[in-house]
């Protein structure tokens, strides 16, 4: 990626289904990230987050990223973009090396850690991810510090994101249509929880929801890692086509409704509340449709039902069944949603909050909605790196440090993984 002066510079990429969002950042002197230019256009060719339109994605990318430029006044090479489909998959394998008794050693955690490599396979899929989690020490879980322990065994879970191969190669395809290297490409609720979810969440118990235009993602995130995914295939937008189609609208005049009047929870005033929509082909001088707060209320508060319905059966399959006060996050564009936080409180019967990107400086107010977590989170993990077991390993084994990257999605690629 170009710089200037040294400066080092990390670009993130959103290809989500309604909006493509690029934000360029730099690290400061003192270790913290900083914006230097963000870009937005409106996606297109994306559905139900895979790639549709390879000409209309590639346009939407390239603009984005040149908007970041302009306002940056640099140039960059490559990305680190988010994937969030519906194929995204989340497993654990468990890896284990013979000790015979003695101490545990640094040797053998990195022998540990190379054997994981073979692990992490996933036929016909990429791995996206692949994290050490706790250590075993003679099938005994929990195990933060191995090191001078005696065993017999020693293991290690490991946690792995994979998707399938296809539309991650046709998103890598548009990247690099538009003349940018791909560094990386995350899975998207995995960028997120690093913006807007805190340590002590991830390290007790979070389950964060994902609201997107046209996919909600369901995360646990348990022991400062992600540790459970599903996903739906439903989102805010899918409210947006039941206004247009209940009232006979326009999108653009059903998705004004839904951001002004639109709320997850109803009032009494709701019945007296007048609202003006434009009906599909009437001209400027038609009289036009109205109708009250409450029949909007209805249509949203359907969806929303069957939407909190599904989140609900996706939690309790990842198995979020424990005690009442364990929290829940919901980010994304679809927690834009007047009182949606509320709403989900009462029926999930959890605590539940918005979830809003943090821990970068100049972020634009523009950018500083839940809408953009996955974006902020892309930009933190660029600049951090991660401990992906792959770089763990091939560092060890190559005894050349590890390089923090989640890997490269082009070497995967040519050694068709």
């Amino acid at each position: 990626m170009s710089a200037t002066d040294d400066q080092p510079l990390f670009t993130a990429l959103d290809i989500g289904s309604s909006k493509v969002s690029a934000m360029i950042v730099t690290r400061d002197p003192d270790g913290r990230l900083r914006v230097l230019g963000t870009g937005q256009r409106e996606s297109r060719g994306v559905k139900r987050g895979y790639i549709t339109d390879m000409e209309a994605s590639e346009v939407a990318v390239r603009e984005a990223v040149e908007l970041a430029e302009r306002m940056s006044g640099v140039t960059v090479d490559d990305v680190w973009a988010s994937f969030g489909a519906k194929s995204l998959i989340s497993d654990l394998a468990n890896v284990e090396v013979e000790l015979g008794g003695h101490q545990v050693e640094q040797a053998d955690i990195d022998q540990l850690l190379v054997a994981g490599r073979n692990a992490i396979d996933r036929t016909g899929q990429l791995v996206l991810h692949a994290h050490p989690a706790l250590f075993t020490i003679d099938r005994n879980q929990g195990v933060k510090q191995p090191i001078g322990l005696f065993a017999d065994r020693l293991g290690v879970d490991i946690h792995v994101v994979a998707a399938d191969a296809a539309p991650l190669k046709n998103i890598d395809y548009v990247i690099r249509s538009a003349h940018l290297g791909v560094n990386a490409i995350i899975a998207s609720p995995v960028a997120a929880a690093v913006a807007c979810l805190t340590e002590e969440e991830r390290e007790i118990g979070v389950a964060l929801i994902e609201l997107g235009a046209d996919v909600t993602n369901v995360s646990l995130h348990l022991g400062g890692m992600l540790v459970g995914l599903r996903s739906i295939e439903l989102g805010a937008r899918d409210i947006t086509d039941d206004i247009a189609c209940a009232f006979g609208i326009q999108r653009r005049d059903a998705e004004r409704l839904k951001t002004f009047y639109g709320s997850a929870m109803t009032s009494p005033r709701d019945n007296h509340e007048m609202i003006d929509a434009r009906s599909v082909g009437s001209d400027d001088h038609a009289e036009p449709l109205r109708l009250t707060r409450a029949q909007l209320m209805t249509v949203i508060r359907a969806r929303i039902e069957t939407l909190t319905g599904e989140i609900e059966l996706a939690l309790k399959a990842l198995g979020f069944t424990g005690p009442v006060g364990r929290q829940v996050v919901v980010t994304g564009g679809g927690s834009e949603l007047k009182n949606i936080a509320d709403y989900m409180q009462g029926v999930l019967g959890r605590a539940v909050r918005v979830g809003r990107p943090r821990g970068i400086t100049g972020l634009p107010e523009a950018h500083s909605g839940p809408a953009f977590a996955t974006l902020v989170g892309l930009a933190n993990l660029a600049a951090s790196g991660t401990g992906d077991i792959r770089d763990i390993a091939v560092g060890m084994r190559e005894k050349r440090p590890a390089t923090g990257l989640v890997g490269k999605l082009i070497s995967a690629l040519k050694q068709g993984y």
